[in-house]
């Protein structure tokens, strides 16, 4: 009797849950190691800006180091550098229809030029002619306009004759020719070798603006969507699933059109235009495979749609004791929009970071300076932690402010301002759990976006068997990032319930999971799938509207890179709206778990639920005890169905 007192007093009490009893800073080393994170951010950021020349990329440079339409800053042994070409906005090539690469640098000489010839000229007479009217010197700028036909060595400082009609095109304003044999080499040649960052950096700056009015159309629908989620019916559920369906059908097919169409385009000569139809063919399969997905889904769960618009007219209720929570995304988004115009602009300094390096005939050519590929390795993970972070402190808000509504004894008289109070607790003590589970989703990223890197990168080299490893694996990361995130999305709402660190949260979360049965499981599965297909929605429409807006510019741009950080950033955008309702789904079921676990719904221990959710819950409760109990029924009648002997 005494030992089994001894090792009852050694067994350690079961920790009880404290609704918002007790606070303290949690996590304090994570936030300790995210300065330092940030601190070489920071750094990098700086670099960029000291050793980058955005403007390089943006307008195009001449031989000598000048960038066009800029005035410049001589370059030590580079006479002609340092020029002023605020006028001189255009990149001509002396050589366009003969380019060569040799080094790893073009053969002909490039100059600045105010003008692109827009007529072929077949002469120096012409060409002196043509600086003469328009101001556009086509020879060296050392060469004066008047001496184009009496120097001896015009033929070497003057253009290759013919020089080729051609027009200004805004992948770094340079000249093309508008001859078909001559375009053909030159465009062969000066796309075809030019670094992939920088195509695909050029993609993205030559269709700016297509992509910002993308983002603004993945704004608005995500918006369209979140009001619509607010005063949702079953008829605007079966409306929604009905253009769920339209859109993906929509856009399966056009991508599968628009592969046929590149693949029997004969004209097909670039490796931009032979990337964009394999990127097609990519896009064309997964959304096939992501539509037979969701259709099978859609198909399983279609009896649920009365349940689950119930459940949101719970969590509209719920959401109606703080009504104000439907705009946080609002400064979420404005904060990563930010961050994003931040991190682009400094992978744009680091992919011109060089150092100037005089050559032979007084030109200037920029060398890639030490460990800009690292940099851009630790700039990719800033963006991937930094972005969960902001996206972890709008969850932890909004659960903070839910459970501060939810655990108060006086429905009647809600707490006033409780996502200020949710945000004064959240930036006081929990700042570094919010890092900690960030960092968590961002180290299942990494592993991700490596195997897809390495994919790209031995894609020739590697057979079916390790195409099926690699596919296999990023599978299997795939499912890992979403039971972490429903985890780490849990463990939060702990840490607002209690106060405690974020390994400590996910662990009481896990023990309240096993020990309570979830009442509604396939209800709260079919709320986060409706929740998922408003994303689902968002991207196919904006996806939709980029096919057809970058359709138009097929040659002289990877736009397939463009569409794809389209439709990252509209899902990003969708998340960020609608994971309100997913975040208050997933703490309401929390604090329902809590709830029952702390008390019984007597005098001395009442529920803090109130009772529109227990009566729901009720309901609930009956539907899967009658469907358990069919199951068991109709399994006995099988049986007995065995055992009959047949007449």
């Amino acid at each position: 009797m005494e030992k089994e007192k001894a090792s009852a007093e050694r067994t350690p009490r079961p920790r009880e849950w404290r609704p918002q009893l007790y606070r303290k800073c949690t996590d304090t080393t994570w936030l300790f190691l995210f300065f330092l994170f940030w601190t070489g951010l920071m750094f990098i950021t700086g670099y960029s800006v000291a050793a980058g020349a955005t403007a390089r990329l943006l307008f195009g440079y001449d031989s000598f180091g000048n960038v066009c339409g800029k005035k410049n800053s001589p370059v030590e042994g580079a006479p002609l550098s340092g020029q002023d070409m605020t006028l001189k906005k255009h990149v001509f090539f002396m050589n366009a229809c003969n380019l060569e690469v040799k080094d790893v640098r073009l053969s002909s000489t490039i100059l600045c030029v105010s003008s692109c010839p827009e007529e072929q000229l077949d002469t120096l007479e012409e060409v002196q002619l043509f600086a003469d009217n328009n101001g556009s010197f086509l020879c060296v700028y050392s060469l004066d306009s008047i001496n184009y036909t009496q120097n001896p060595n015009a033929d070497s400082l003057c253009p290759s004759l013919p020089v080729p009609p051609s027009k200004s095109f805004p992948l770094f304003n340079r000249c093309v020719p508008r001859t078909p044999e001559c375009y053909s080499s030159f465009a062969s040649v000066l796309i075809n070798d030019v670094d992939i960052l920088h195509r695909i950096l050029s993609g993205i700056m030559s269709g700016r603006d297509t992509i910002l009015g993308l983002c603004i159309l993945a704004l608005a629908l995500s918006l369209g969507m979140m009001f619509t989620f607010r005063f949702i019916t079953t008829l605007l559920v079966q409306i929604f699933i009905a253009l769920i369906i339209s859109g993906l059908l929509l856009v399966c097919g056009v991508l599968w059109w628009l592969y046929y169409d590149y693949t029997h385009d004969l004209s097909i000569e670039l490796d931009t235009e032979r990337e964009n139809m394999k990127c097609l063919l990519g896009f064309a399969i997964v959304s096939t495979v992501i539509t037979a997905v969701v259709l099978s889904l859609i198909f399983v769960f279609r009896k649920r749609i009365k349940l689950t618009t119930e459940l949101f007219q719970v969590i509209n209720k719920a959401i109606s004791s703080s009504p104000f929570l439907l705009f946080q995304p609002l400064w979420t988004f404005a904060i990563l929009i930010f961050f994003w115009v931040l991190w682009v602009a400094v992978l744009l300094s680091l992919g011109t970071a060089g150092a100037a390096q005089v050559i032979e005939g007084g030109q200037v050519e920029y060398q890639p300076l030490v460990g800009i590929r690292y940099m851009w390795w630790y700039h990719l993970i800033g963006l991937i932690w930094t972005s969960e972070f902001i996206l972890t402190c709008q969850q932890m808000t909004i659960a903070g402010a839910l459970v501060t509504c939810y655990f108060n004894r006086n429905k009647n008289d809600p707490p006033d301002r409780p996502i200020l109070w949710s945000l004064s607790i959240l930036f006081c003590y929990h700042q570094g759990t919010a890092i900690k589970g960030s960092f968590l989703m961002t180290v299942t990223r990494i592993p991700r976006t490596i195997l897809m890197y390495l994919h790209n990168t031995l894609k020739d080299k590697h057979g079916a068997w390790s195409r099926c490893m690699f596919r296999c694996c990023f599978c299997c990361f795939w499912c890992l990032d979403k039971c972490l995130r429903q985890l780490t999305q849990n463990a939060y709402t702990a840490t607002a319930i209690n106060g405690t660190d974020f390994c400590t949260s996910a662990q009481d979360v896990l023990k309240l999971s096993s020990k309570n049965s979830n009442h509604f499981t396939s209800v709260n599965c079919f709320g986060d799938f409706i929740i998922f297909l408003g994303k689902v929605l968002v991207v196919c429409f904006t996806v939709f509207g980029g096919l057809m807006a970058f359709n138009y510019n097929r040659a002289l741009q990877v736009w397939a890179i463009p569409l794809l950080l389209v439709a990252f950033f509209a899902y990003l955008v969708a998340h960020c709206f609608l994971s309100v309702f997913e975040t208050v789904l997933d703490a309401l079921l929390l604090c329902f778990a809590v709830d029952m676990e702390t008390n019984d719904g007597s005098s001395e221990k009442p529920y803090f639920m109130d009772q529109e959710f227990l009566s729901f819950v009720k309901r609930i409760d009956k539907l899967n005890a009658a469907r358990a109990q069919g199951e068991e029924s109709s399994l006995r009648n099988e049986e007995g169905t065995e055992l009959q002997a047949v007449v």
